[in-house]
């Protein structure tokens, strides 16, 4: 039975804690126990936490597998606050390292400086990033996990171009930072190769800095309620649980969302999953799993590892087939096209 310990009541308790000591004090701190003794492993989740359908429940996907190949696994989780700081995620990732966790994973780029310094207080313990390759959380014990996003937001766009009546489609981004401008890129750049008289209406729903953008599905909802009342009839939102919103405005409206990191057909509630046309994917799930394996089989490597189609670390999915043959025709064409490098994806938004 998979054991799952939450920690988010004592992280206001962390910061005396992580200040005990500079290296990993608990037992066998270089070792990573024997097949018979307990392998602790852990996750740091960003806003919106678990039930988010997206981000966090992809990564986490990836310990509960990785639990299946390490029986002896057992998992602590650490929920975000919103509007916390730095010091809270490095309170919390100390908590973590200090409690005898072997393998850390930190969900988002906002975790960069706080992972940065606790891995370097805890040098025995192997950390993971998701979506940072910054020099802030680079360090010898640190694998920095970044995917492609751009590539498979191209597919989106080509699918969403291809299958809009209207010629209208629209792009609701969490938080307005350089990671959710790439899934913008790549979408833009996909919808315009399809169609490139196609009219795009995009909004961010908070600036940088303000990453409740990622955890307001009232205003992804609100946003995209907006688009279809103007003639989108495809929205496609990388805004973590807030795209919950713009799925429940699809369903209403009676349009076509498209989801964003785990295949939100199957993820999103039931009663509004239909109107989910396709979802970009990233293997969040693959990257974890094999990141927790590598610490506990004593494989572990840091520094970047980025996943794009080529490494089949980010995909479109298909579930509902929706698609017409028109539209995954095109898809297909698309994807092989940026395999084979005939087509680069920019990560940036033209202006």
């Amino acid at each position: 039975m998979k054991r799952v310990v939450s920690i988010a009541a004592a992280v206001a308790m962390t910061a005396g804690l992580a200040a005990c000591g500079s290296n990993d004090k608990s037992p066998g701190g270089s070792g990573n126990g024997s097949s018979g003794s307990e392998f602790k492993a852990a996750i740091a989740f960003d806003v919106g936490g678990r039930g988010d359908h997206s981000f966090n429940d992809a990564s986490y996907a990836g310990m509960e597998a990785a639990k299946k190949k390490i029986p002896n696994l057992k998992i602590t989780t650490a929920e975000a606050g919103e509007g916390e700081n730095d010091q809270a995620r490095e309170n919390r990732l100390s908590q973590l390292a200090a409690s005898g966790n072997k393998a850390i994973v930190a969900v988002g780029f906002v975790y960069a400086k706080s992972i940065g310094t606790v891995a370097k207080k805890y040098p025995n313990v192997k950390f993971a990033i998701i979506d940072d390759a910054s020099p802030d959380s680079k360090g010898t014990n640190v694998e920095q996990i970044t995917f492609k996003e751009h590539e498979a937001s191209y597919l989106a766009g080509v699918a969403a171009a291809k299958m809009s009546k209207t010629g209208h489609i629209g792009f609701v981004g969490g938080v307005n930072v350089p990671l959710i401008q790439k899934f913008e890129a790549g979408y833009f750049a996909g919808a315009k190769h399809a169609n490139p008289k196609i009219k795009i209406d995009k909004t961010y729903l908070t600036p940088a800095g303000d990453f409740s953008g990622f955890a307001a599905p009232d205003k992804g909802k609100a946003s995209a309620n907006s688009m279809f009342q103007k003639g989108a009839d495809v929205v496609y939102a990388a805004a973590g649980k807030s795209g919950d919103g713009v799925i429940q405005a699809a369903h209403s409206a009676g349009k076509w969302a498209i989801g964003v990191d785990s295949d939100q057909a199957l993820t999103a509630d039931k009663s509004v999953a239909g109107s989910v046309l396709t979802s970009a994917m990233k293997n969040c799930s693959g990257t974890v799993e094999d990141f927790v394996g590598s610490v506990k089989d004593d494989k572990f490597s840091g520094g970047n590892k980025e996943f794009g189609l080529k490494e089949d670390g980010v995909s479109l999915a298909t579930t509902g087939n929706h698609l017409s043959a028109e539209a995954k025709k095109a898809v297909d064409d698309a994807k092989k096209e940026i395999v084979d490098g005939k087509v680069k994806v920019s990560p940036t938004p033209s202006k």
